[in-house]
């Protein structure tokens, strides 16, 4: 009687103990209590207690112990970054994922014409907008573009689509933009008529000045006509970018008082090219700037119905001017 008991106890105990690992198989495999879509953020440092810890916190699985077990047991290397996690993912399902290094990544796309508050514009959810503009003077960064002189960061990006995840630092953010330009750009800045910095400055005006490729070469042989025999460059959008620096957020065209205003970027009130770039330039604008087609035109104005009159002499610009103006005028009446 008494080893027939000692049996029965033995393999009560037994079938108990073989249950222990099905529990925990089960419990790898059944699925987690998210109700909805989360994003876990895997942080610099963060080591992989930490982030079982954290996948538990969020609700993204039960127990963040068996967690530890797996991701000791299979030595896993983790990859900071991004993840998202569908509702009611497993913890075989999670598991799998952070193995994989599946980082989920928003596209950011940055385009020719943009200038600064562009820029922050686009890049706010990764970069907070005071830790931007103090980024975006940082002499630092600007040595990294390829000119360490520049006293912003403004022209020195590269057009391109970015990939980003909101693991990343802001200024790994930043950094990732200004060697791209450094890699993509900076190098097609050389041999042209003006440095580099230069027709970098003067390929955001071209840039801002027309929308038709065509164009680009006919503005910067204008404007690289006016520096030869100093005359003031006259570019509207000068006088816009000063008065934002001014602190007027007004996107609109210039006014009067814009183009009277005494700023070191307004082309209106002082000679020669701005300090900086006003905008980010094409691929097109950098080789208008590089070999401008340089004429007897000093003026340009737009048509209205897309592209712009040239002219010689101030007597001819003032008629393209009155022909702008009755085009505009008939548009409004067609209205």
């Amino acid at each position: 009687m008494t080893r027939s008991r000692t049996s029965l106890r033995f393999l009560v105990a037994t079938a108990l103990l073989s249950l222990i690992p099905a529990a925990g198989w089960w419990s790898w495999l059944r699925n987690g209590p998210l109700a909805r879509e989360a994003t876990v953020l895997i942080k610099k440092g963060t080591t992989v207690d930490q982030m079982a810890e954290q996948l538990e916190a969020q609700g993204v699985i039960r127990s963040a112990s068996l967690f530890k077990l797996w991701a000791r047991a299979r030595k896993l290397k983790l990859l900071r970054g991004e993840y998202s996690f569908s509702p009611a993912a497993s913890m075989a399902d999670v598991a799998g994922k952070l193995r994989r290094g599946d980082i989920h990544f928003t596209n950011v796309v940055i385009t020719p014409s943009m200038h600064a508050w562009v820029v922050q514009g686009r890049l706010k959810e990764f970069v907070p907008e005071a830790i931007f503009w103090t980024f975006w003077k940082s002499p630092r960064l600007a040595r990294v573009a390829g000119f360490p002189a520049a006293p912003s960061l403004e022209g020195l990006l590269a057009p391109a689509t970015y990939r980003f995840n909101h693991a990343l630092e802001p200024e790994e953010i930043m950094l990732q933009l200004v060697e791209t330009f450094r890699d993509q750009v900076r190098p097609n800045l050389e041999g042209g008529v003006l440095p580099p910095y230069q027709t970098l400055i003067l390929a955001s005006l071209a840039e801002k000045e027309t929308n038709l490729p065509e164009e680009l070469p006919r503005v910067a042989g204008i404007y690289a006509l006016r520096l030869r025999i100093g005359m003031r460059l006259q570019c509207d959008p000068t006088s816009q970018y000063a008065r934002w620096l001014s602190g007027d957020l007004r996107f609109t065209a210039p006014t009067s008082e814009d183009i009277r205003r005494q700023h070191p970027f307004n082309t209106y009130a002082v000679p020669g090219l701005p300090p900086t770039p006003i905008a980010i330039p094409s691929a097109e604008a950098i080789e208008a700037a590089k070999a401008p087609l340089i004429t007897k035109d000093l003026y340009f104005v737009a048509t209205g119905t897309g592209g712009h009159h040239f002219a010689p002499s101030l007597r001819e610009h003032n008629r393209n001017i009155n022909l702008f103006r009755k085009e505009m005028q008939q548009q409004k009446n067609d209205r």
